[in-house]
């Protein structure tokens, strides 16, 4: 039986290649409007994250997802993000992955 490739991409803080399935995608709209987006779907420019507090808490540090998708986030934004990152870390460690 033929392996699957597992699709790759780089997280914008660790710069590591990773699973897709292990990183959280956050996208720009053209309309300007930054999400999280779980399904990986959204139209607009996106960039991903390990899904790991740590790197979520060193994106707010050093406001690198304002550079990666070149807009002014606000703190809320992050602090949604640092708890939806914690939240689904915390899933995983319980159900593992699906």
């Amino acid at each position: 039986m033929k392996k699957r490739k597992i699709p790759l991409r780089k997280s914008v803080v660790s710069g590591e290649m990773l699973p897709k399935k292990e990183l959280l995608r956050i996208t720009r709209s053209k309309e300007g409007e930054v999400a999280i987006d779980p399904t990986g779907k959204k139209p607009g420019r996106g960039a991903y994250i390990a899904i790991e507090p740590e790197e979520a808490q060193k994106a707010w540090e050093h406001k690198i997802l304002d550079r990666v998708l070149e807009t002014e986030l606000s703190d809320e934004f992050y602090q949604e993000l640092l708890d939806y990152v914690s939240h689904q870390k915390a899933r995983r460690e319980l159900f593992g992955n699906e």
